[in-house]
C-alpha cells in the first residue's frame, strides 16, 4: 500500500470509539468536589457524629443505671456511627469532623503536598463547630430534653486533661500514619475502632475533638461537658495533635538510599 493509499484509507475509516469514562492517569490529581459540598459534608457529618454520641448517652441512661453499661452502649454506638460516617463522607471531604485533624492536614500540606488549603481550613472549622452544636441540639430534641442547657459535668481535673492529650495524639498518629503507609482505605474501621477503645483506656473517655467538645457543652446529659472545662480540653487536644504529628514524623521517617 502506497503512502497516498494509506492516507485515503485512514480518512475513510470510521473514528475509533471514545470510552464512556476515562480513568485519570496514574499520579494525576482527580477533580475535587466543590468546596460547598465538602463544607456541607463536614457540617452534616460532625452533626451526625455528635447526635450519635449525645443521643446514645441519653438512651443509655434511660435504659440502665449501671454506669459501665451506659459507657458500653455509648461507645458501641459511637464506633458504628463514626465508621459509617467516614465510609460515606470520606470520599467527599475527607471526613475530618475534627478541627485538629483539619489543622494537622493543613500543616503537613503547607509545602505544596496534598491536603487542605488555608481557605479550606477557614471553611471547614466553622462548619465542624456549627455541625457539632446542631448535633447536640438535635439529640436533645429527639429525647425531649431542653434544646440548649449548659452541661454541669465538670471535667477540669488534671488526669482528664492528660487523657485528652493521649487520646488526640493517638488519633493523629493513626490517621497520618495510615496515610504515610498508604493504608487510608482502612480508615473507617481503624479510626472508629481506636475511638471505641479510647473511650475505655483514657480517663477523659476520648473527646479528642475541639468541635465535638464545644457541641457537648450544650447538653446537660451523660455526654456533656461543663463550659468551664471546654478551654482546657481544647488546649490539651491541640497539644496532643502536635505530639501526634511529631510521632508520625519520627516513626514514618523516609528511608535513605544505600550509598
Amino acid at each position: 500500500m502506497t503512502a497516498a493509499e494509506a492516507a485515503a484509507h485512514a480518512e475513510s475509516a470510521p473514528p475509533a470509539p471514545v470510552p464512556a469514562s476515562v480513568e485519570p492517569a496514574p499520579g494525576a490529581t482527580p477533580p475535587r468536589t466543590p468546596l460547598v459540598a465538602r463544607a456541607a459534608a463536614e457540617l452534616i457529618g460532625t452533626a451526625a457524629l455528635v447526635a450519635v454520641v449525645v443521643g446514645s448517652g441519653i438512651q443509655a441512661t434511660e435504659l440502665t443505671k449501671d454506669v459501665g453499661l451506659q459507657l458500653l452502649a455509648n461507645s458501641t454506638a459511637t464506633v458504628f456511627g463514626l465508621g459509617v460516617l467516614i465510609l460515606l463522607l470520606g470520599p467527599v471531604s475527607g471526613a475530618h469532623f475534627n478541627p485538629v485533624v483539619t489543622l494537622a492536614e493543613w500543616w503537613t500540606a503547607r509545602r505544596g503536598g496534598a491536603g487542605v488549603t488555608p481557605r479550606e481550613v477557614a471553611v471547614y472549622l466553622p462548619a465542624q463547630i456549627v455541625g457539632a452544636i446542631a448535633g447536640a441540639i438535635l439529640a436533645d430534641a429527639m429525647f425531649g430534653e431542653p434544646l440548649v442547657k449548659w452541661s454541669t459535668h465538670d471535667r477540669s481535673a488534671g488526669h482528664l486533661l492528660l487523657g485528652e492529650v493521649v487520646a488526640t495524639a493517638g488519633l493523629i498518629l493513626l490517621i497520618f500514619g495510615l496515610a504515610r503507609a498508604n493504608q487510608l482505605r482502612f480508615a473507617p474501621v481503624a479510626v472508629a475502632s481506636y475511638i471505641g477503645a479510647a473511650y475505655w483506656f483514657t480517663s477523659s473517655t476520648s473527646f479528642a475533638n475541639p468541635a465535638v467538645t464545644i457541641g457537648r457543652a450544650f447538653t446537660d446529659t451523660f455526654a456533656g461537658i461543663a463550659p468551664s472545662s471546654v478551654a482546657g480540653f481544647i488546649g490539651m487536644q491541640v497539644i496532643g495533635g502536635v505530639i501526634g504529628l511529631a510521632l508520625v514524623a519520627l516513626i514514618f521517617m523516609p528511608g535513605r538510599s544505600a550509598e
